[in-house]
């Protein structure tokens, strides 16, 4: 019979002695690197696409790995393991290495001159998890931001998981934070986006981890997207084949709580991370077969994430069958799963069929796209119709209003009055769903609010917003015939 994954916790050891062993060593090693110098804080990144690889990277080896990971791995981005408390309401990476250490936020600035970006993942199967340290929404909101602000961050990952995940208190403290911290990261025209990374069984969530979706949910909080760990579930079964049962059940799951949501859009919101070679449970053995497996099935279903415990593990052990933190255990050339995973990193379905051509609204001005710049970010405006590819916007029948290759988005996923518009790699989050009313104006389901041109004002320049629908000029728009 299948354990289900609050019962398989044989994960834990591995990955928490692992951390154990490594951390006194490769932490003292890091503040000794960092003693004398001012640690520069990170430079911001590039963001993400709406399909990407980004395995879990151990914090407690040298920040070296992660030029190795984007050198010989060919990785763009990655997930930093594990920003968690000293034993207080302070964070840091694995208890006792600062968040601003100079060679790690040297990395980072590397790393995305590069072209990379990089997710912080708070949590983890060691140590004190941040939610369970801080005991006030505001102070544990206050220790997110400092991280978000020194690693100059767009995105996050919460792995939620032991008695972590069955402290209910702390779950509902730790949504209200981040949904805080989200808006406010919108009001200063910032993009916060929040995954949660939760155990599984081959057959879905369990139902701890859909009583904290549901919390995060009525608490105002954006959830990006949903990880699971195809992980360690008991008896030995086809590893490639579990994940996708997995991810077939949270498809089902996340419409249960996400109920205006598209199946696509579902799919979009989805993660997977497997722990590669030889699981904790030994009989369970994920190999470079399932890895093309489980890729090839993200690819079809459009899956937003795929990771893995761990990239220091992502090479051949000296013999199979091996259990080990610094190897898989099955064989592979090195960086066999990086490589197959990253064939995800950017790939997009055909964008969907719709009327192209100009959106006119307030003062007889078009939308503009600033700049005609396409980055991730740019500001979504109002200009003088002049004709440009920055003017030129196809509304899409999946719900989508497009320009330059993007979607129109709303920063953060905020969903407030004021929240501005932005232009974003399509992600089939709420976020960028826009239904046009018979009164002309343009409805963004997810906040319920319509968009609008600040102010109101026609100038060159005014950024366009959601704000209440109230059918003023200034939320009047002309489609594309």
């Amino acid at each position: 019979m299948i354990r289900t994954r609050s019962s398989a916790r044989s994960r834990t050891p591995l990955r928490a002695a692992a951390a154990a062993a490594a951390l006194p060593l490769a932490a003292t090693a890091l503040l000794v690197a960092g003693a004398g110098r001012a640690a520069a804080a990170a430079n911001a990144g590039p963001g993400f696409p709406a399909h990407y690889a980004a395995p879990y990277l151990e914090t407690w080896n040298s920040p070296n790995t992660l030029a190795d990971a984007r050198t010989n791995g060919g990785l763009k981005y990655v997930t930093l393991a594990f920003v968690i408390s000293d034993g207080s309401c302070n964070a840091t990476f694995n208890g006792n290495t600062p968040i601003t250490d100079a060679g790690w936020t040297g990395a980072i600035n590397a790393h995305r001159a590069a072209g990379g970006d990089v997710i912080a993942s708070f949590g983890g199967a060691a140590g004190t998890e941040l939610g369970q340290a801080c005991t006030s929404v505001s102070t544990l909101q206050a220790q997110y931001k400092r991280v978000v602000d020194a690693l100059n961050l767009t995105r996050i990952d919460l792995d939620i998981e032991g008695g972590a995940l069955n402290d209910t208190a702390a779950n509902d403290r730790r949504n209200q934070a981040l949904a805080q911290l989200q808006q406010a990261q919108a009001a200063a025209g910032k993009r916060l986006d929040v995954n949660y990374t939760l155990p599984v069984s081959p057959s879905g969530l369990e139902a701890n981890s859909l009583s904290l979706l549901n919390n995060a949910r009525s608490r105002g909080l954006t959830v990006n997207a949903v990880n699971i760990m195809t992980m360690d579930y008991g008896p030995a079964m086809d590893m490639g084949q579990a994940a996708i049962s997995a991810a077939n059940g949270l498809h089902t799951q996340l419409g249960q709580i996400w109920t205006s949501k598209t199946s696509d859009q579902l799919w979009a919101m989805e993660g997977n991370t497997p722990m590669i070679g030889v699981n904790d449970t030994q009989a369970e053995v994920f190999t470079t077969a399932n890895a093309q497996t489980l890729e090839s099935f993200a690819a079809a279903k459009g899956i937003q994430l795929l990771a893995f415990w761990s990239l220091g593990r992502d090479k051949a052990c000296a013999s199979n069958g091996t259990l080990s933190d610094s190897c898989s255990g099955t064989p592979q050339s090195a960086y066999q799963f990086a490589r197959t995973f990253n064939a995800i990193t950017g790939s997009t379905t055909p964008p969907p069929t719709g009327r192209t051509g100009q959106i006119t609204g307030y003062g007889g001005k078009c939308v503009d796209v600033a700049g005609a710049n396409s980055a991730n970010g740019t500001a979504v405006q109002l200009y003088d119709c002049n004709g440009t590819a920055a003017q030129q916007w196809t509304v899409g029948t999946d719900g989508t209003i497009r320009a330059l290759g993007k979607c129109l988005d709303l920063t953060s996923g905020g969903t407030a009055n004021g929240t501005q518009a932005q232009l974003y790699d399509c992600n089939g989050t709420g976020a960028q769903q826009w239904q046009a009313q018979s009164n002309r104006t343009l409805v963004n389901p997810a906040s319920g609010r319509c968009l609008d041109a600040t102010g109101p004002s026609s100038a060159n320049g005014t950024r366009l917003q959601v704000w209440d629908c109230f059918a003023g000029a200034n939320q009047q728009w002309n489609l594309p015939a």
